[in-house]
This record gives C-alpha cells, structure tokens and sequence, in this order.
C-alpha cells in the first residue's frame, strides 16, 4: 500500500455532543483514529450531552481521562500515537505548546472566529444579542482561538432561541465544517484564512452567579440574560427574601403602557394570575415556568409570598 493509500492517524481531544459529532465525522471520513483523550462524566455535572467515552467504547478506540493536559505521560502517549493530525473538539483543557508541536492541529470553536473567542461562545452570543453564530475549525496555536481558519459555518439565532438551542445547531454546524474541509485537510490543500484578532472580542467562562438579574436593565436585555442561560443551564434568577426564583420559561412582551404609574415595582408580580418580570424601561417578561428553591411554583402561590 502506497502512502498515499495509508489512512492519516488522528488523535482526537474531544467531548462534549460536538466531540462526539466531529468524532464521527472523522471515522466516516476514513481517518485512523489512533487515540482519544477525553474527560470523565462527572456525577456533580448536569450531564445533558452525550457521552464520547460510550462512542469509542462502542467503536473500540482507545481512549484516556488525563486529569492534567500538561502532564508528561500524556505528551508521551500522544506522541507513541504518532498521529499525521490531531483535533480538538470540545476538549476542556488548553494543549501546551509541547503537545501542539508533534503534528499539525485543529481545533472546533462554537462561533464565527474572530467573534466571540474563549470559553462559552454560544451563551455570550445570545447574551449580546447576537443573530447569527456558526463553528469554525482553526489551526491551533497556544494562544487560544488565534490561529488561521480553516472552515466556517454560520447559523442563525432566531429572537427567541435559548442558548442550549443555539448549541444544537452549532453542533450541527460543527459536523457540517469539518466534513466540508476534511478531504483537503487530508491531502494538505486546506485553505488558511486569516483570523484577525482586531476584531471580535475574548471572553471567560461563565458561572452560576453570573444569571443573577438586574431589573433595572431594559426588558430585552433581561431576556438575553434569560435565553443565554435557560436550562439545562444554571437559569435566571432573582433572590426574593432569602428565596431564589429561577426562570425556567419566558417570553419578552410588548409595551404593557406605563408600568410605573400602575404601581408595579421593578422584578417579579403577578397580575390577572399570570408572572411578570417587571424591567427598567417599563417592559416585562411574561414567565411561563418559575422555580423558588428549585421547585415550581404558581401565580397563586408567588402573589401569597409577594404579599406577605
């Protein structure tokens, strides 16, 4: 068999649902997939996406739970793989530079590269209010989300979408980027566009804390913070005499009038039995789904604790 028959050997940094895409992607495209390293499923996590350690045992592909990317074990395993390419879907631990030396690399990022670079791209994109997202495979470099794009694909965000949707057809354009690209990536005739890191913005990671609503904020902006982290998220929610309410269910309504001169005080209110989230600029959410403490709770229920 020439060389040019031999399948090119991959190791595989992935998890998450577009690990698990991407990963079939490759296996569908002929790739030897040599090795992947992946995380444990943590029992403490909301685990609400789909397993790549099932997928390689289902495959029977090799695969470890490195607790440190940069440990010298891992550079050791990833290099006795001696993989053409390596690839980074959804894998949760920055590569050192060691690690990215022992063959070209590629990472999948949830957005439109240069937007909206760092760790949770979906959920700040609807967030920001953002109409359009999409994935992007990039060369990697140890500076995160820097390196020359490879392959884009864009979705929309419609105005209503929750970020956990958005996600879903992110993934869906993960698949599409890299099954687009693969065969030139293979043969070595992948394009390289520059990623121009003048534009868009780096942005950390997100924590449960940061769902916390100021109603001050004008209505729109309360229902992006809604959206970005609707379940399986953390949620929205406000502290109301030592209970949180967290929204499950929402939509932006129009202008109800003058919300102020009826009394209404900013947060949450019940009004003709139906849940309120009273906003800065005189608007509300209409909130279909709320939980106080983790457990649902009605119009009736909410207006007797608002009252007391």
């Amino acid at each position: 068999m020439s060389d040019f028959d031999t399948p090119k050997r991959a190791v595989v940094f992935g998890y998450h649902n577009v690990g698990v895409r991407c990963l079939k992607v490759l296996l569908a495209g002929g790739v030897d997939v040599a090795l992947v390293v992946t995380h444990e499923d943590s029992a403490s996590e909301n685990i609400w996406f789909e397993s790549v350690i099932s997928l390689c045992e289902a495959e029977g592909i090799p695969y470890i739970t490195p607790a440190d990317a940069r440990s010298p074990e891992l550079l050791a395993q990833v290099q006795a793989a001696k993989p053409d390419l390596m690839f980074s879907f959804y894998y949760r631990h920055m590569l050192p530079a060691e690690l990215l030396a022992v063959a070209p690399a590629f990472n999948m990022h949830g957005s439109l590269l240069p937007e909206y670079r760092g760790r949770a791209p979906v959920n700040w994109a609807v967030l920001h209010g953002a109409t359009v997202t999409g994935a992007t495979l990039h060369e990697m470099t140890v500076k995160p989300d820097a390196g020359d794009i490879v392959s884009q694909m864009e979705v929309p965000i419609l105005p209503d979408d929750t970020a956990h949707e958005v996600f879903g057809k992110v993934q869906v354009a993960a698949e599409q980027a890299l099954w687009r690209v693969l065969p030139s990536l293979l043969d070595g005739s992948a394009p390289r566009l520059r990623n121009d890191l003048t534009k868009g913005g780096y942005f950390s990671g997100r924590k449960p804390e940061d769902g916390r609503i100021d109603w001050n904020l004008p209505a729109q902006q309360v229902y992006n913070l809604h959206r970005a982290v609707a379940p399986p998220y953390p949620g929205a929610f406000t502290d109301i005499n030592g209970v949180r309410y967290v929204i499950q269910r929402a939509r932006l309504n129009g202008n109800f009038g003058n919300v102020v001169s009826l009394g209404l005080p900013l947060g949450l209110t019940v009004v003709d039995n139906c849940i309120f989230g009273v906003c800065g600029d005189g608007r509300m959410l209409t909130i279909s789904s709320l939980t106080a403490d983790g457990e649902p709770i009605t119009a009736e229920q909410l207006q007797a604790r608002l009252a007391a």
